[in-house]
């Protein structure tokens, strides 16, 4: 447990009616500090005390009263004796022990300590939600009956796929050696088709062929990419070895994968961030694919980066762990620079596969002045000119908008009426599919009003564009061309949309994506979800059509972002040299801009990551941010923007008296960017410091005051706050 962590003594100051009576010291013989779900705010302490008949071993779950509930709980620590204890301490009885499943180990228990203490959450919020959640609702009985259906751990078989491996190329025979031969984290930098996962299933099989008991971690950012792993994964080492974990699973379905994994039954796990937290008992090996996604940074609850933990958790038990990535973090590429001159270097390994397999080459990157287009233009002439090429050649293009909706508002021109959500400080976007009004922060939704609502003018139009409309844009201009082929009827151009909206429904994702990899589908449009990890083989042509929303945004990581996107979504196109090869075509990546000249463009033209983050680095460093400063926010939701900033400013004078908060600086409150969301409003302070000890201790001894600070007139109208260590957005 970690030191200076506070313990709460679970007395029962009265008996409810309906909770079962305390019990003695004399009828129970042993304390138990158990974590239970308890959120961090609510002032409970990190461990409540139980008695309990017989000692259990730490790890053990079990469940336990609180309040008028009964819960899932981990015993935490090592029982101690009641015998001589002081009368009046009346602990709460332990309820049933899940006895029939083997303790949560100790690496594990460490795990979730750290994260709950650099994250500043409590233990049981970590410990708890890590756990599937059907787990809490199993009675011993059924617990047991569950448990019987495991399947046992064994050697894993060669498939045929395994057996009929490809051969590799001079890079990744250089990477898998030194991985092979050092220890540690390490940080693959290869470019989009280079055979980076070519390389993960390399050193899982290398792994399991020597370590029968060894288990691999593998992570991906996002939930759409984990079916094709999946495939892959399965088709190499078999369905029995390997299981997911996310939260698009059912319950029953991720209990059993958890189940599988920590009984080490399942020697590969594949999952998104939460898969970090993954009992694993012969863990061995991580690797953290598109380590540098912003999706591996939790926005809700406990704000933990399963990146980080996977490289923290890699060190604790001794595995190695794999980051890979065509444009990583800048804070991983810092930690992975060579040695030079006095600066020692970082502490990762970097690993550079920069070509792509066979004689593929990175696509051509094209940009197109939109300055020097018509006004309004969406589409520049020549870019529809190089996607109706690819069309009559039967080659696919992607077109990407990271917009989703028809239009992000719909507008008045009478009266200047626009959109508004009631309960958001933000437009609701026009969705015309179903002709509604929707808030993408809170999801209210209305029906599109057929007059003003301000002054009854008919006449309303959307202003912006997202997928929807740029789909149906696409198919207005493409409406007299026919796919080329054998058929007897022409057929016309098919157009695909694929983002959040369009795969709602179960089984529409993957449905969408086969009929891309199929050649059904002549131009893909789409949002992020599109833009990286997928292998779409038959794609030639990638356009990015206006991202230019995030070259002069006031969050710094903004340009790091785009740069990541738009060079995944380059990756996208020219994936087959043999294709390309057979077509006589290359691949090209669009960008249609106002900035032609900005750095950022110029670096992406060259697929020059090392130079856009060499620049990066320098800019960061000049102003102390991340990586070479530590960052945290201190946000605050509240019945009144002036209410949430007052609990801010009164916190920041009372951390005033705290031991080093000279060495930390505390900005003044501000609103969020969308300050109201669902009739709640929110602020946040910036606290800066370029010691990671230094702010760390700040805010472990800022918790108290915090706590305090809730029950004084300043603490009047706050609804909730919350830190959030290391935040990727500001």
């Amino acid at each position: 447990m970690p030191t200076g962590t506070p313990i709460s003594t679970a007395r029962s100051p009265a008996p409810e009616k309906d909770a079962a009576p305390a019990s003695t010291p004399a009828a129970m013989a042993w304390r138990l500090d158990i974590a239970v779900q308890t959120p961090a705010h609510a002032a409970l302490g990190d461990l409540l005390s139980y008695a309990s008949a017989a000692p259990l071993a730490p790890g053990t779950l079990v469940r336990v009263p609180l309040g008028r509930r009964e819960v899932l709980g981990v015993v935490w620590n090592d029982p101690s004796s009641l015998e001589g204890a002081e009368p009046d301490m009346a602990l709460k009885p332990v309820g049933a022990a899940l006895d029939a499943l083997a303790p949560l180990g100790e690496a594990w228990r460490d795990l979730v300590a750290f994260a709950a203490r650099y994250y500043q959450r409590s233990i049981g919020e970590i410990a708890l939600a890590a756990l599937p959640p059907q787990l809490r609702d199993l009675s011993t009985t059924q617990l047991a009956r569950r448990l019987k259906r495991k399947t046992t751990t064994g050697p894993v078989a060669e498939t045929a796929e395994a057996a009929n491996l490809i051969a590799l190329s001079p890079e990744q025979t250089a990477a898998l050696a030194r991985i092979e031969a050092e220890t540690g984290t390490f940080l693959l930098v290869g470019s989009t088709g280079s055979g980076k996962t070519e390389v993960y299933l390399r050193c899982v099989a290398d792994l399991l062929a020597g370590d029968a008991g060894a288990q691999a971690l593998v992570m991906v950012p996002e939930i759409n990419l984990t079916p094709q792993l999946e495939v892959r994964f399965k088709a190499r080492f078999g369905d029995d070895a390997v299981v997911s974990l996310h939260s698009g699973m059912t319950n029953p379905q991720r209990l059993a994968s958890w189940l599988a994994a920590h009984s080490g039954a399942a020697r590969i796990v594949l999952g998104t961030r939460m898969a970090v937290f993954a009992s694993m008992p012969g863990l061995k090996l991580i690797v953290v694919d598109e380590e540098h996604d912003p999706s591996y940074k939790q926005q809700e609850g406990a704000r933990y980066s399963a990146r980080d933990l996977a490289v923290w958790r890699g060190q604790r038990e001794g595995a190695k762990v794999i980051l890979g990535s065509a444009t990583p973090s800048l804070e991983s590429w810092h930690q992975s620079r060579p040695a030079e001159g006095e600066d020692p270097g970082g502490r990762y390994v970097r690993l550079a596969m920069p070509s792509r397999i066979g004689a593929g080459e990175l696509p051509a990157v094209r940009l197109v002045d939109m300055n020097l287009q018509p006004p309004k233009t969406v589409l520049s002439g020549a870019l529809l000119d190089a996607i109706g090429q690819r069309i009559a050649r039967g080659e696919q293009s992607m077109v990407f908008l990271n917009r989703r909706g028809y239009a992000p508002v719909l507008a008045c021109a009478d009266c200047g009426w626009k959109s508004e959500c009631p309960h958001c400080s933000a437009y609701r976007v026009f969705h015309k599919i179903d002709r509604t009004l929707r808030c993408h922060h809170c999801s209210f939704t209305e029906r599109v009003p057929r007059a003003c609502p301000s002054c009854g003018n008919p006449d309303i139009a959307p202003v912006g564009r997202g997928t929807e409309r740029l789909e149906e844009h696409l198919a207005e201009l493409f409406a007299g061309v026919t796919r080329p082929g054998g058929s007897a009827v022409p057929e016309p151009v098919r157009i695909a949309r694929i983002d959040a909206d369009s795969t709602k429904k179960q089984g529409a994702l993957e449905s969408q994506l086969a009929a891309v990899h199929s050649g059904e589908v002549d131009v893909l449009v789409g949002t992020q979800m599109i833009a990286k990890g997928h292998d779409f083989r038959r794609i030639t042509l990638v356009a990015a059509v206006n991202p230019d929303g995030a070259l002069f945004s006031s969050d710094f990581r903004a340009p790091e972002r785009l740069f990541s996107l738009l060079m995944q979504s380059a990756g996208r196109a020219g994936r087959d040299a043999a294709y390309l090869a057979a077509q006589g075509a290359t691949a090209e990546m669009w960008i249609q801009t106002h900035h032609a000249q900005h750095p950022l463009f110029a670096a992406l033209r060259k697929h020059d990551y090392a130079a856009f983050a060499r620049q990066q680095l320098e800019e960061r460093a000049a102003a102390g941010m991340p990586p070479f400063a530590f960052q945290a926010l201190l946000r605050a939701d509240a019945r009144t923007q002036e209410a949430a900033q007052a609990f801010l400013n009164a916190a920041s004078a009372a951390a005033d008296a705290l031991e080093g908060a000279d060495r930390v600086v505390r900005y003044p409150a501000v609103p969020l960017a969308i300050q109201r969301v669902a009739n709640v409003e929110r602020a946040q302070m910036l606290i800066e410091s370029p010691s990671r000890t230094a702010l760390q201790r700040l805010l472990a001894a800022w918790q108290p005051l915090l706590h305090a600070l809730r029950r004084t007139p300043e603490g009047k109208g706050v609804i909730r706050w919350l830190v959030d260590v290391d935040p990727h957005s500001i």
